[in-house]
């Protein structure tokens, strides 16, 4: 089911040419604000229909204006974006974050959860490394929360996500725009939400383009160079000429796979990756076109979502998408 896209505080900042932050300190009534640019952005918000939604009390004497970010993300390859885009919606409302990693050991998040609590956080954003489904911790809060990147299985969350599915048709179209006809797509493990979703997006863009899925479905494995090198080994002497990775890792491995067997990338096949992961994608011999997960963005929607709640705001759970974009390079 599609869902209309809500007005949020962004919307606003656009609309007046203001930050994120000053339209937080306007409907929250709080900070110097001079009244000219008070006036503007209640007036914008008015008329995008946000202030019929948000509370803005002259104070709050119960708030800490900390809030604590609980990840499974070790390494903090996908939560530090997802940081920074929540820092660009909380800094400037002179909120502050208190991040810790749980490294998905249920006794150490709930010590975490405690030590958050203790602390008198105003909500926790809830993170992790991939976009499989976690279990929820709402019921054991006080305060609320929004999940990011890995959506709660309780559908009475509120959770935000990239677009996989629409991120892998543009990788689909992008190789068909440039004249790929034959496409193979490799993923990783099946047991995976991002697997599923890019592979099964992918094999629906490949079938609507009136193009050939080649081998008649996906290879799947690791999200590791090695089988993005395995797999592509596979595909030597097929005719295909373009290839659809549901990573960065999976992509480089191709390339490399087709380079030391003298197939030209892109000049006879067309390789785009998943990630945008620069470490990877840059280093890559030719550098890899890539499907950005836009999570700076998941991070900024996620905050703007808490912020309304923590504010008395009552929204409906769910899953809410963020639009992933491609970024072209040399393979293609």
């Amino acid at each position: 089911m599609v869902m209309r896209r809500e007005v949020t505080l962004a919307d606003v900042a656009e609309r007046t040419g203001v930050s994120v932050g000053t339209v937080s300190k306007v409907l929250n009534g709080r900070g110097q604000i001079a009244e000219g640019t008070r006036q503007r952005v209640a007036a914008a918000a008015a008329e995008l229909g946000l202030n019929a939604r948000i509370k803005a009390p002259a104070s709050h004497p119960g708030r800490s204006y900390l809030i604590g970010v609980l990840s499974t993300d070790e390494y903090g390859r996908f939560t530090i974006p997802i940081l920074t885009g929540a820092e660009d919606t909380f800094g400037p409302g002179e909120m502050s974050m208190l991040l810790a990693e749980s490294r998905g050991d249920a006794i150490r998040e709930q010590h975490y959860i405690t030590t958050f609590l203790n602390q008198r956080v105003d909500g926790i954003v809830v993170t992790g490394r991939s976009s499989d489904p976690r279990g929820s911790i709402s019921d054991l809060l006080r305060v609320p929360a929004v999940y990011a990147l890995s959506p709660s299985n309780d559908t009475r969350d509120v959770s935000v996500v990239p677009d996989d599915e629409g991120g892998a048709v543009r990788a689909i179209d992008h190789l068909i725009g440039t004249g790929r006809r034959s496409i193979a797509v490799i993923a990783g493990a099946r047991r995976h939400t991002a697997a599923a979703h890019r592979v099964d997006a992918a094999r629906r863009a490949i079938v609507a383009a009136g193009a050939t899925l080649s081998g008649g479905d996906a290879l799947y494995g690791e999200w590791s160079e090695r089988w993005g090198y395995e797999a592509a080994t596979r595909l030597l002497g097929t005719g295909v000429d373009g290839v659809f990775c549901a990573s960065d890792q999976i992509a480089r491995g191709v390339i490399d796979c087709f380079r030391d067997n003298g197939v030209g990338v892109p000049s006879e096949v067309g390789v785009v990756g998943v990630d945008n992961w620069r470490v990877i994608t840059d280093a890559a011999r030719p550098s890899i076109t890539s499907v950005d997960l836009n999570l700076r963005e998941v991070g900024r929607k996620a905050a703007d979502l808490l912020t309304r709640m923590i504010q008395g705001e009552s929204l409906s759970g769910g899953i809410r998408t963020v639009d992933c974009f491609l970024v072209p390079r040399q393979s293609t």
